[in-house]
């Protein structure tokens, strides 16, 4: 059967573009809007995903042709030195492969901001995307009977999102860098992306934990360590050093704590955090770790409603 190339959206600074994918054995052409149970086995169906190990691929850029192999469970990244890009925003990239001597090609898209001075890194469960996640049942109910359609995001926060995405910039057609930071696997990427487009939610680079290859993973989506969350953040930081960061969450799992560990490792380089509160009350937990980032000079909002949010970004200068 011949491989399939997935491709996630990639990013770019001033000296490195980085692009990545998966090499699968089959393709899921599944479009997110079938009605329960075809929805339930469709979303099953992406995690008995099968990926092929160590198999060729070339990157076409900018006339060059760059080889890498697919690690064991088909993932692959190209992290390349880019000396001639002048472009900035959205641009192509094309990965291809070879199978029985036929070429494979697919194209995806890699963002080098435009200059600028703000970075939005958010999460996506329970932040925008009501998912229930402290609600084991209702979140797995949720995630096989609820098509991509019938999925909500919270009141307000698309106008919060799309207002920090464009903070600062003079034309409409330049954007902020936004990053959208997840426990979710690379196996429902694909659900992510076409939600956030549906939504209008601003375009972002989309960062997700390692694939899945079996149903039992699947009742385990979401859930376990949290470290890469925090390795995919502190990357990031890095990778465009000269930002200054708002962080979004939620209290629901370990963003608060994650995000913590981020302001006090980059004390001047994250401005703002934002946790939703997605319970009845606040966690003092929250509020304990909330508290000494504002003695770290961090801006802080504890929310319900994205309305606050809201206010509160404009009460410290960051939208209009």
């Amino acid at each position: 059967m011949k491989p399939i190339l997935q491709l996630y959206r990639g990013y770019a600074n001033e000296q490195e573009l980085i692009v990545m994918g998966h090499v699968l054995r089959r393709e899921h052409n599944y479009d997110f809007e079938k009605k329960k149970l075809k929805n339930a086995t469709s979303i099953l169906k992406l995690f008995r995903i099968k990926t092929i190990k160590n198999f060729d691929v070339y990157l076409h850029y900018n006339e060059e042709i760059i080889h890498t192999k697919t690690l064991d469970d088909g993932y692959f990244k190209f992290c390349i030195p880019l000396e001639k890009e002048t472009h900035f925003g959205w641009m192509p990239y094309e990965v291809s492969l070879k199978y029985n001597d036929i070429k494979t090609s697919c194209k995806g898209s890699f963002i080098r901001p435009h200059k600028g001075k703000l970075g939005i890194i958010s999460d996506i469960d329970d932040t925008f995307l009501i998912s229930h996640t402290n609600n084991f049942f209702r979140k797995i109910y949720i995630l096989l009977f609820r098509n991509v359609n019938d999925r909500k995001v919270f009141k307000d926060v698309v106008s919060h999102y799309q207002a920090l995405s464009q903070s600062g910039r003079e034309n409409p057609e330049e954007a902020n860098a936004f990053f959208y930071v997840s426990s979710s696997e690379w196996n429902l990427y694909r659900f992510i992306a076409k939600f956030t487009r549906i939504n209008k939610l601003p375009k972002a680079v989309v960062l997700l934990k390692d694939i899945k290859r079996g149903i039992t993973d699947f009742f385990m989506s979401g859930r376990g360590n949290h470290d890469h969350k925090f390795e995919k953040i502190k990357h990031v930081v890095e990778f465009y050093p000269t930002l200054k960061y708002i962080l979004m969450g939620d209290d629901s799992q370990h963003d608060p704590v994650l995000y913590e560990r981020i302001c006090k490792i980059f004390p001047v380089t994250v401005i703002a955090v934002y946790i939703r509160q997605t319970g009845k009350y606040q966690k003092k937990e929250v509020q304990k770790i909330l508290k000494n980032l504002e003695s770290l000079n961090v801006s802080v909002c504890y929310f319900k409603d994205s309305s606050k949010a809201i206010e509160h970004s404009r009460s410290i200068g960051i939208i209009k």
